[in-house]
């Protein structure tokens, strides 16, 4: 059986502060977990390797009995003792001459627990074998979670106004699920227990839908607003006078007023984006461009240049 170096595997010194110990356990299992490195066959058994590490040096007990064996591995080696405890208390380092050693995770044991526990190394010093910690790990194989899956869905502008329903493929089985109006670009939808299936009676993990509204052609969104242009000939923009808009919820007739200026903005209440938690409707606002004639006749080219001369002496002009 080959000697582990515990803080090898983590990185450190021998002389690490108990926290500098904590700080490179979470770099290193943030770093090696299975489920951020699903095509590395490596990556399980190099964080089970950093999990058995911090196991050891985070408890000063088990700290110092694993210095004091690194110190003397070659003379364990040839004593011929079995347990660590037997070699430490004959030899007078202080061991306790009992193999009940507990010890407890302050975390998920699935975290830490691979299908094969700890190694041979760890059980022998620390525990006896697979049989000392039992509990821990009835609990870690007993009620293993399933995995969270994450997806994305594509929907238009009027489906995210009225709402929509989509299928989506989970383990080979089709989920239908129900999109409410008003939903935002980028939200995230979660389907509790629609992940991976948990082992042993576990519970299933959630499968999290994150949502994409495409870009629209004429209405740029604005939290629950609605904006877009607007084009008004010149005569109903100098006379004032009705036209009607395309809105997501259908046409609607409006008023303009006379003498409107291009750019201008009008506001319609109520006409934007549903608010998806039940609140009011936002507004569509409105950007006005004047519509120029083109290809004027000589009667219409005529007439403009009288009104031309009249504005002149318009005193009010």
């Amino acid at each position: 059986m080959d000697y582990k170096d515990y803080y090898k595997i983590l990185g450190i010194e021998k002389s690490a502060s108990q926290e500098d110990i904590k700080k490179a356990y979470r770099k290193l299992a943030v770093k090696y977990h299975p489920d951020r490195n699903p095509d590395d066959p490596n990556a399980e058994e190099r964080f089970k390797e950093i999990g058995e590490a911090y196991e050891v040096l985070k408890d000063p007990e088990k700290r110092k009995k694993y210095d004091q064996l690194g110190a003397n591995w070659k003379n364990y080696q040839q004593s011929g003792h079995q347990n660590f405890d037997d070699f430490f208390g004959q030899s007078g380092y202080g061991g306790n001459g009992t193999r009940d050693v507990h010890f407890e995770f302050g975390g998920n044991m699935g975290d830490f627990f691979g299908e094969s526990g700890f190694s041979d190394f760890f059980n022998q010093f620390f525990g006896g074998g697979r049989q000392q910690h039992s509990r821990a790990e009835s609990f870690y194989r007993g009620q293993q979670p399933g995995r969270d899956y994450e997806g994305e869905v594509k929907i238009t502008l009027e489906e995210a106004y009225n709402g929509v329903t989509r299928l989506v493929n989970v383990d080979n089985s089709k989920l239908r699920i129900k999109i409410k109006p008003g939903i935002r670009d980028g939200q995230a939808l979660r389907i509790k227990g629609k992940g991976g299936k948990g082992q042993a009676g576990g519970r299933h993990g959630d499968l999290y839908i994150k949502v994409r509204v495409i870009d629209h052609p004429v209405y740029t969104r604005v939290g629950n607003d609605l904006y877009r242009d607007l084009e008004v000939d010149l005569y109903t923009a100098l006379l004032g006078g009705k036209t009607t808009v395309d809105t997501l919820k259908g046409n609607v007739n409006i008023t303009i007023p006379k003498e409107t200026e291009s750019n201008k903005t009008m506001r319609l209440k109520g006409l934007g984006m549903p608010d998806y938690d039940g609140g009011p409707n936002g507004d569509l606002y409105l950007n006005i461009n004047i519509k120029m004639p083109k290809k004027l006749t000589s009667e219409e080219k005529s007439l403009i240049e009288k009104l031309k001369e009249l504005r002149k002496t318009n005193t009010n002009g």
